[in-house]
């Protein structure tokens, strides 16, 4: 007994000493597309890899090539140029884990600086300390940024291009964060020394140090506590080898970063309790059975063509893609469906319409759900949809919530305005975004393009913290563009007539009519009655034809391009 523990103590002491590599034996099978880095590799070797994916992936806007770099705790020193498709990911307790020194960044994909397509790329769970003082991110839609420490400054932009971001959450800059030219951005649960910039709308939720100015001007939308939010999960390594996926305590009434006193409160699932499923082998027949034998599912870096959608029934269960993990129904159905029970979590999934109409690609809960999920509600972090781009995309509704409580953590859901398989009537869908439920919650909506309602809302009781939407460029007359009666268009945000109660905070909502004598009659259209609030919304025309005649119902004036007007509502009812 007495030399078995000191044989235990002994061994103890070598995996708190040894050093990560020793055990990368024990690594799992993620496949060919994620790279895993040691803070004992050659750095050569390092920069080697880093640099193939980027020479693929600077431009691939729409491309089938996926990755994930993912960094064991230690400390690097590298360049780290982020692509499409691309995820970087810290696999520490803490940012503050995984330290690298040099320059890590997002650079504008089109030239001038433009980076209004640098689109689908993620960085989470890095301590950053850029060489030149400040970390460029440069960024517009799906490109989440997340558990970050930036020893320095940030920027949002290169060199005051343009840029149509964005999101931050759960992160740390300790200099200056300046937006420049951003469109727009939601932070939610961060914090940083100071911040600089401003555009058309500013949203910023549960941050300590907001910045100072009211709306209009600056149009900064202040909320000093998020009400309700679950961190996204993160993939994780220990000092042993000991692979797990965290998944972070629900939140109430926070304020600032998750990690001030070390790791995210939590519990963490041994990585042995996952499926990991990878492209080209997996099925959605493969994938339900092992949901259905009560495992989790790690989707990694891949197109995954589906016959049926893939369920996700079980509470509790975790659904998580690294590198952008593709999910594509090929036969006219979901790609993706959940039971009406507590605590499941998607994250970090790429839903892309197939060729056949598909009546929705994520559902949540069937329709007519009725369950509770007060205490343990259903949430979505970084989901992304699209519809044409990569080719022909047919869906109705891109996401519906019939699950009571839902959280929604970023999402953009993108009817394609370029790419392949794009026309009015090549690339179809009449919703980014139905929801059903009561009390759902969503931080940092981006809906664009859509040929009816961008959002429909049914349900009572619901929030919404930030909402970005263009309407679709293409409508080719306005015969063609209309939702019934003399209404001219589809309202972008639509909230039906039977609901009594609904909020939401900073909207900003885009034309580009690309026909002439087209327009929009109301950016918003909503039901008047005392408990629908909106707070803080402007419209912006970005194209000479047509107009938005109205922000909210018949209250805002109408958005043109020349002279260039863009009515901003404070409040709706007005206070």
């Amino acid at each position: 007994m007495r030399n078995r523990l000191r044989q235990t103590i002994c061994l103890s002491a070598l995996l708190a000493a040894a050093p990560l590599s020793v055990f990368a034996a024990a690594t799992p099978d993620f496949g060919p597309n994620v790279a895993i880095f040691d803070p004992k590799m050659p750095q050569a070797a390092m920069q080697a890899k880093i640099n193939a994916a980027y020479a693929v992936q600077q431009h691939n806007e729409f491309g089938p090539q996926r990755n994930a770099f993912v960094f064991l705790p230690g400390d690097y020193k590298l360049d780290v140029p982020v692509g499409f498709y691309t995820e970087v990911i810290g696999a520490g307790a803490t940012p503050d884990a995984v330290h690298i020194s040099g320059n890590v960044h997002a650079d504008a994909s089109e030239p001038n600086n433009n980076a209004t397509t640098t689109f689908w790329r993620a960085i989470e769970g890095i301590a950053v300390s850029p060489s030149s003082g400040t970390m460029q991110w440069a960024v517009s839609q799906a490109v989440p940024f997340r558990r970050m420490h930036v020893k320095g400054n940030l920027v949002l932009h290169q060199n005051h291009g343009w840029a149509s971001g964005g999101w931050m959450s759960d992160s740390l800059t300790d200099g200056n964060v300046d937006s420049g030219t951003q469109q727009q951005w939601i932070s939610r649960n961060s914090e940083w020394h100071s911040w600089t910039g401003s555009n058309w709308n500013m949203v910023f939720v549960g941050v300590p140090q907001q910045p100072q100015g009211e709306w209009p001007q600056p149009p900064y939308t202040k909320i000093d506590k998020t009400p309700v939010v679950r961190e996204k999960p993160f993939l994780e390594m220990d000092r042993a080898g000991a692979w797990s996926v965290r998944v972070p305590s629900m939140q109430h009434e926070s304020a600032g970063i998750s990690w001030h006193n070390g790791a995210t409160p939590g519990h963490s699932i041994p990585l042995s309790h996952f499926y990991i499923a990878k492209a080209g082998h997996d099925s959605a027949a493969t994938i339900n059975a092992a949901l259905a034998k009560g495992k989790d599912l790690l989707l990694t870096p891949g197109i995954y063509e589906l016959d049926e959608p893939i369920e996700v029934k079980r509470p509790d269960a975790v659904v998580m893609g690294l590198g952008f993990a593709t999910l594509k129904p090929m036969k006219g159905k979901a790609a993706m469906t959940t039971a009406d029970v507590d605590g499941i979590i998607v994250a970090g999934i790429l839903f892309d319409g197939g060729p056949t109409k598909s009546p929705y690609l994520l559902q949540i809960g069937p329709q007519k759900s009725k369950a509770v999920h007060t205490k343990n509600p259903i949430s979505l972090h970084d989901v992304f949809f699209r519809v044409g781009g990569a080719g022909i995309g047919r869906v109705t509704e891109n996401l519906e919530i019939n699950s009571r409580d839902t959280i929604v953590d970023h999402t953009w859901i993108w009817r394609a305005d370029h790419g392949k398989g794009v026309g009015w009537i090549s690339n179809v869908s009449d919703n980014g975004l139905v929801v059903n439920a009561d009390y759902v919650t969503i931080y940092g909506l981006f809906v664009e393009h859509h040929q009816g309602f961008q959002v429909l809302w049914n349900g009572n009781h619901g929030r919404t913290y930030f909402y970005q939407s263009e309407i679709p460029y293409d409508p080719p007359a306005q015969y063609m563009f209309t939702s019934g009666g003399n209404a001219d268009g589809w309202a972008s945000y639509k909230v039906d007539d039977k609901v009594t109660s609904h909020e939401a905070w900073g909207l900003g909502i885009y034309s580009v009519f690309t026909h002439p004598n087209v327009k929009l009659g109301h950016a918003i259209e909503v039901p008047q009655k005392p408990e629908v609030k909106f707070h803080h919304m402007i419209t912006v025309a970005l194209g000479n034809h047509g107009e938005i005649s109205n922000v909210i119902n018949n209250t805002g004036g109408a958005t043109k391009m020349n002279p260039r007007v863009t009515p901003k509502v404070t409040d709706y009812p007005a206070k």
